[in-house]
């Protein structure tokens, strides 16, 4: 190991001069050391956030691809979305289930399973999802009939032909449930996915409630997203057309 003095110094001088270098040596070394632990520390952070960011793939069910809600007894309601859903769902349909419609021009095809066995409570359930999925939620309507037929009561053909997309002929006696309150609840079910259930759906969590107001449906999906903790995407599939107001959260 080479040193060098310098010669015009004494050995006290050149000995204090080494000891200020090795000090400026050691902060400096200390400084790195310190930057490299926040930079390490900033990395560590950041993988947390991506990670929790990152969500877990998961199985979507079959009835994902329709509005879809449950009763607080369990039986599954789904409701269209368009004229050709309407019709998948009336092919869908068992002699157990009740078929739900709201009482005006414009409304999704709606399918209580088991119905026919369904309590007053679960009826009422079905009918305010017939309602809200209507015309009736964009002409920010209070309120409207919804009526209810089985199976056999449904057909695709009419006096006088074939009954176009996502419409059906009804014969008999239909079930009515009078000013069914357009009135959304809108959460997370116990598997964490969104979806849409009547005003007392007591198996949807972190409720929110919704009914035809002045918000823009992106505006209202973003709102709703926040004070459920979820990306607007996932509402905008639940809300219905039309304009939206929070009314409980």
């Amino acid at each position: 190991m080479k040193v060098s003095i310098e010669l015009g110094k004494g050995i006290h001088e050149n000995a204090a001069r080494y000891y200020e270098e090795a000090k400026r040596a050691r902060e400096k070394a200390e400084g790195v050391r310190k930057a490299m632990e926040e930079s390490r520390k900033r990395m560590g952070e950041a993988a947390k956030r991506k990670a929790k960011a990152v969500k877990v793939a998961r199985k979507r069910e079959w009835f994902e691809e329709f509005h879809w809600s449950f009763t607080n007894a369990g039986k599954l309601i789904l409701a269209g979305k368009t004229a050709q859903q309407n019709d998948k769902l009336f092919g869908k349909m068992e002699d157990g289930d009740l078929f739900f419609h709201a009482d005006i021009k414009g409304a999704a095809a709606t399918i209580l399973k088991d119905g026919a066995g369904a309590s007053e409570e679960e009826k009422k359930a079905a009918a305010a999802i017939a309602a809200s999925y209507s015309k009736a939620w964009g002409r920010r309507m209070a309120s409207v009939d919804v009526y209810a037929v089985k199976k056999g009561q449904l057909s695709k053909h009419a006096t006088g032909g074939f009954v176009g997309a996502g419409g059906f002929a009804i014969s008999g006696e239909r079930e009515w449930f009078k000013n069914t309150k357009l009135m959304l609840a809108i959460g997370l079910e116990e598997n964490g996915r969104v979806s849409a259930g009547s005003e007392d759906a007591k198996w949807i969590r972190k409720k929110v409630l919704i009914v035809p107001g002045k918000m823009e449906k992106k505006e209202a999906a973003e709102k709703i997203g926040e004070l459920l903790g979820v990306p607007g995407s996932e509402i905008m599939p639940c809300l219905p057309s039309g304009k939206a107001s929070i009314v409980r959260a």
